[in-house]
């Protein structure tokens, strides 16, 4: 039998004053005059046995009350596999939650101040050759090392709150892996336990492990987050309309009124307004401004909620392009109608190619290229533009029909789009529009109830075999493919069943070919999202960097600098930040003097959501492993190291006793043999 609080031992000395009270027997006697006392000597000669038994067994009753009561403060337990663990060391794995919902607050204060209080007390509980490991949302490398006690508590002093959040598996996985060696292993992870934890149904624990979850209690908070931005055009031109969306939640029980909402951009004021959200709920709302300038732009939408703040702002940046790079491989029966439409519009930069010279390198340098006429269409075509189209660039191809279909469908292949079966010189006209796709959906005003459609002379007819990543946007009478977009990584191709030659048809001439050309070269954008969160997002994509031999990339905030890991893959320069990025804010990506990229890191939203998960769902949680958990507010006796590496706690049952002989005691006194003595 162990002590969690061996020196409460000390105070069983306090049972030399029940001895020192038998001893001295100080009690009062009254005196009473009698002519003869021969009758009262008999009768206290006859009694005095049956006294000192009363007095003996009240000593006893009163020395058995106080060793069990101070072994109660003790707190005795008989550990677990005793006659082996006992001859062992312990390696002890703690976990200290330090999201920003560890912030929270309920009757003894702030739960993260609670967790660390709590793992001092665990620690001090084992012993002075245990070693033991502190793991927080961070995973620093100097959290895999174990530490001795004392330097345990000096690291867990300098923990502080992190945007980083991991989920509960991935925590245990961690925890794990420190242990090696013949000691006795224990996991313990101080948390709030919100829902958002994790997902999975039943965690995977090890069997040689002895877990303990110490369940902090948050008092309930009513909370309003900024949960996600969006733009509603993928491209931005200068001094053009925007519209940004907004969606708010709601994670409390109650409405939200007239919540402050604000958009800046570049420090500037672009919108204000208030939105209600109903309990539980959410809410979108869309944002106008223009007059932005070329270049990187830094917004951010903010509200004000009290007390949870940490999510009442969402940081976003996006860039204005001066101009929109396009691309056309021209074949040499090609038309002007590609030079004619971009060449009109001082936005679009059109660079023209002779598909007999075309610079594959330079292809991630256009946000669209259009295949216009080909005649002899390679294989080596082919693969760069996959690589182009892996990156989220746009192609757009127009056929020769002229051309050999073997060598078409040879290329067509390599692209995984359908074969062409057979060329139709039959006349006939586009019978179906998707008004309702992207590309035309704000186009009209209003629908005509007669829509002019162009009419082709010939066409190509295809044979497809899979149509799963196919979008119909034009079609011919039967559902043919006419004009269709084929998704391909991360970018998409447009293939028409006919080309711009006056000969077949007149799409290049119709009304139809302007706007469908503009909205497909707007609909690329930037590779990168909007924002980036913290802990979760550890890779940055954008296009492809050239960087020289003697220099490096470098991602700069305020008091921040580091250079990251980069790898091209696929047209693309991938970024990789690790851990290094834990504040929220913006950050440059630069090269040299100049601006590559900005990127906006936000805190998780995962924290938002105040829903904790309960003991019993916790229990179901662990299934039958050796887990136990902990309630801060049922269990707070049990919260130390000892009581968590026990097979049995025995405080109760010498509480127990100390009350049975408290009770001995007093029947004693009152009831045994209850006579006055008087000489």
């Amino acid at each position: 039998m162990n002590f969690l609080y061996p020196g409460f031992l000390f105070a069983l000395l306090l049972v030399a004053i029940p001895v020192i009270i038998h001893l001295f027997n100080f009690r009062k006697f009254k005196k009473v005059y009698f002519s003869n006392v021969q009758f009262l000597k008999a009768v206290e000669q006859q009694h005095s046995s049956k006294e000192k038994l009363k007095n003996l067994l009240i000593l006893l009753s009163r020395i058995l009350a106080i060793i069990f009561l101070v072994l109660a403060f003790a707190q005795p337990y008989i550990p677990v596999n005793s006659q082996e663990g006992s001859l062992k060391n312990n390696t002890v794995s703690i976990y200290i939650d330090n999201s920003y919902s560890m912030e929270a607050v309920n009757k003894d204060g702030n739960l993260f101040d609670e967790a660390r209080r709590r793992a001092k007390e665990i620690v001090k509980g084992f012993g002075i050759n245990d070693r033991f490991q502190l793991l927080t949302n961070d995973f620093e490398g100097k959290h895999q090392r174990l530490l001795n006690q004392e330097e345990f508590l000096k690291a867990l002093d300098e923990v502080k709150i992190s945007a980083t959040t991991r989920n509960l598996q991935q925590i245990l996985n961690r925890q794990e892996n420190v242990f090696s060696g013949s000691a006795n292993p224990y996991v313990f992870v101080l948390s709030d336990f919100q829902k958002s934890i994790t997902s999975a149904k039943k965690l995977s624990t090890n069997p040689d492990v002895q877990y303990a979850f110490v369940k902090l209690n948050a008092t309930t908070l009513p909370n309003v987050a900024v949960d996600s931005v969006w733009m509603l055009s993928p491209n931005h031109q200068p001094g053009a309309n925007e519209r940004l969306v907004v969606q708010l939640k709601n994670y409390s029980q109650e409405a939200a009124k007239n919540i402050p909402l604000k958009l800046t951009i570049n420090n500037q004021q672009k919108g204000l307004g208030s939105i209600t959200i109903p309990a539980e709920q959410t809410v979108r709302d869309t944002l106008n401004f223009s007059g932005l300038n070329a270049g990187w732009q830094k917004g951010i939408v903010s509200i004000k909620d009290f007390p949870v703040t940490f999510d009442d702002a969402l940081s976003f940046s996006f860039k204005v392009d001066k101009s929109l790079p396009v691309l056309s491989i021209n074949g040499t029966r090609a038309g002007n109608y590609i030079k004619a439409l971009f060449g009109a519009d001082n936005y679009y930069k059109l660079t023209e190619n002779d598909e007999r010279n075309v610079n594959y390198n330079g292809f991630t340098n256009y946000s669209l290229i259009v295949l216009n006429g080909l005649q002899n269409p390679s294989t080596g075509l082919a693969q760069q533009l996959k690589t182009y189209l892996n990156a989220g660039g746009l192609v757009v191809i127009f056929p020769d029909l002229d051309a050999d279909i073997q060598t078409y469908n040879t290329f067509l292949s390599a692209l995984s789009l359908p074969a062409i079966q057979n060329l139709d010189k039959t006349e006939t006209k586009v019978d179906q529009i998707d008004l309702q796709h992207p590309i035309f959906k704000t186009v009209f005003e209003e629908i005509p109830k007669n829509l002019d459609l162009p009419v082709i002379n010939r066409y190509y007819n295809f044979v497809e075999h899979n149509s799963a990543n196919k979008e119909n946007i034009l079609m011919l009478p039967g559902r043919k493919l006419f004009f269709a977009k084929y998704g391909m990584g991360n970018g998409s191709v447009y293939l028409s069943a006919t080309g711009l030659n006056t000969g077949d048809g007149n799409l290049a001439r119709h009304p139809v070919f302007v706007p469908l050309m503009y909205r497909i070269a707007l609909s690329g954008g930037t590779a990168g999202g909007l924002y980036h969160y913290l802990g979760s997002d550890n890779v940055l994509s954008g296009k492809k960097i050239d960087i020289g031999k003697n220099q490096t990339l470098k991602l700069k905030a305020d008091n921040f600098e580091t250079i990251p890991e980069i790898r091209q893959v696929d047209g693309k320069t991938l970024i990789y930040t690790a851990d290094q990025v834990r504040n929220a804010g913006f950050y440059n990506l630069s090269l040299a003097d100049s601006i590559l990229a900005v990127y906006a890191f936000n805190s998780s939203r995962k924290e938002s959501d105040m829903h904790y998960l309960s003991k019993a769902e916790l229990n179901n949680l662990a299934g039958n492993s050796h887990l136990k958990i902990f309630d801060t507010d049922q269990d707070a006796i049990k919260l130390t190291a000892g009581a968590d590496k026990i097979g049995q706690t025995l405080w109760k049952l010498c509480l127990i006793l100390s009350l049975i002989f408290i009770a001995a005691e007093i029947f004693l006194i009152r009831f045994f043999n209850n006579t006055k003595r008087t000489i």
